[in-house]
């Protein structure tokens, strides 16, 4: 990576920001952006000059001129190919033009000021500085503009950079949906819990710990060695190195937990919820689950029978032995962001930026990405 200092700039210069912004983005119609045109490996991704503009369809959306990009795993995994199925059915839910999916932006995270509002916008205005989590059925943010609904669109917190900002939504949102929706914590119910997160060091994880450190709770969590320092000093209290052996044993020597959040998934479901506490209405909520496999294998409505009946078996399963069992899912939310943005504000939450690539080093980013077992986030800055 390199600091923006080095990037040659592809973006535009700024419109004066007394001027018309609504005229300035409506003559465009072009943008740069890195597309995919199929899915593949890194060889898919192009960058053009030529990218259509974003527009505003709907009275409550607006459109962001993206400062910076931020990466997740899922990036890598859309450019493979990951959630087609669901995903083209969501973006195109009618099927009109069955080749809508490409050219496809790829990019989740998004930090940026807002260029234009559509006429129901009620708390955002031209130049309000904001960032978002997009979904992943929506064009992404690795693109000059970005089109979104006012409703997944939060201020950015004022203590954080473009940079740092677009390292926080889609991962901090993701742990937010998995222990407040999904595991029914929250500030107020924490004290005194006790949290096993397995897979404690990536994205999720580490914004996991942060909000349950916030919120008063005892958090153990699972990570390499070589992390450790790095989620004790997010505040973990407990860790325990998977590279030394299974980690059931040393796990099943400490007292139950009130929750699991595992961001592993594979075996650990086989010997993860006899860890939990019994009948106290403990639970299990893994993010790792096969919800779009199944309808990319098996198509919507096959796919969608196989999840309701596979979560309803092992949810079945676990309840006879006084655990509930729940998958955990991304739900894009302006409003979960004002909360984070409270934290962050707070100090509750920083973020850890471990790369940063400019607008024309996207392939070298998606690279570094697929190595895994990253640190911090990777984050493309796209405009100054």
């Amino acid at each position: 990576g390199t600091s923006g200092a080095f990037c040659d700039w592809t973006a535009a210069e700024e419109p004066a920001p007394n001027g018309p912004v609504s005229t300035t983005t409506r003559s465009m119609t072009v943008m740069p952006a890195w597309v995919i045109d199929k899915y593949g490996s890194n060889e898919a991704l192009r960058f053009t000059k030529n990218a259509g503009f974003p527009v505003i369809n709907y009275p409550n959306e607006v459109i962001v001129r993206v400062h910076s990009a931020g990466l997740n795993p899922l990036d890598v995994r859309m450019r493979d190919g990951y959630g087609s199925a669901s995903l083209s059915m969501k973006r195109d839910p009618l099927n009109i033009k069955s080749s809508s999916e490409f050219p496809l932006i790829l990019g989740r995270d998004v930090s940026g000021v807002i260029m234009e509002c559509g006429l129901d916008v009620k708390y955002f205005r031209e130049w309000d500085e904001v960032w978002a989590a997009i979904p992943p059925w929506k064009q992404g943010s690795l693109a000059e503009f970005v089109v979104l609904s006012a409703n997944e669109v939060s201020h950015k917190p004022k203590s954080m950079s473009h940079r740092e900002a677009a390292a926080v939504p889609y991962a901090a949102s993701t742990a937010w949906s998995a222990l407040v929706n999904t595991g029914g914590l929250s500030k107020d119910n924490c004290a005194k819990k006790r949290i096993l997160i397995l897979g404690g060091s990536g994205g999720v994880g580490t914004f996991a710990i942060q909000m349950l450190k916030a919120w008063g709770a005892h958090v153990t969590v699972t990570c390499s060695q070589n992390a450790e320092l790095f989620v004790r000093g997010l505040g973990a209290d407990h860790v325990v190195d998977y590279t030394a052996g299974p980690v059931e044993e040393p796990l099943g020597a400490l007292e139950k937990f009130d929750l699991i959040l595992d961001n592993v998934g594979g075996d650990t479901e086989r010997w993860a919820l006899t860890l939990l506490k019994p009948w106290c209405g403990a639970k299990f909520v893994t993010l790792v689950t096969p919800f779009l496999q199944n309808t990319d294998r098996l198509g919507i409505a096959d796919g969608m029978m196989q999840n309701a009946a596979t979560v309803a078996t092992k949810a079945l399963k676990h309840l006879v032995k006084g655990v509930h069992y729940r998958w955990g899912f991304f739900v894009p939310s302006g409003p979960v962001l004002d909360e984070i943005r409270e934290m962050v504000d707070a100090g509750q939450i920083r973020t850890v930026v471990e790369d940063t690539f400019c607008f024309s080093q996207v392939p070298e980013a998606f690279e570094k990405m697929e190595k895994g077992h990253a640190r911090g986030k990777t984050v493309v800055q796209i405009s100054k």
